[in-house]
């Protein structure tokens, strides 16, 4: 059997080439998303998490907090994440999810929370606006 898979490679070494490619980039990313940390999760897997328990932290400013946010979602800016280790005490046992406009500040938040030791955290994907997209409720 062995001596078959040789001569199979031998036979065929840029299919085994591509096969060998395609393994190593598969392995880099899922190593790349272990690193982060975090991921992301949809609407409707954040409503499921939130009827757990979870918090949800919106990190944009007080203005576009208070146009529309997330049912029971704490503004808390970006900035503020950085330096304020007692804010996050509070947060590192619970699950956490965070919200911005579009996902990218939220996504920034979620890696300064695991950073100061919050266990679970999640960027809700496409932000306020994918809240919206996907047609759940937003308050004033």
């Amino acid at each position: 059997m062995i001596d078959q898979l040789f001569e199979f490679s031998g036979n065929h070494p840029l299919l085994i080439t591509g096969i060998v490619l395609a393994w190593l980039a598969v392995m880099f990313y899922e190593i790349r998303l272990k690193s982060q940390g975090f991921s992301h999760v949809s609407a409707g897997e954040a409503v499921r998490l939130m009827n757990q328990g979870a918090v949800v932290l919106d990190v944009r400013k007080p203005d576009e907090y208070a146009a529309g946010h997330i049912v029971n979602a704490k503004n808390v800016e970006l900035a503020e994440l950085t330096g304020n280790s007692g804010l996050l005490d509070k947060y590192k046992k619970k699950v956490v999810l965070t919200v911005c406009n579009s996902g990218m500040a939220s996504n920034r938040a979620a890696m300064q929370l695991r950073r100061n030791g919050v266990e679970q955290v999640f960027s809700i994907r496409g932000g306020i606006a994918g809240w919206k997209n996907d047609n759940m409720p937003v308050e004033k």
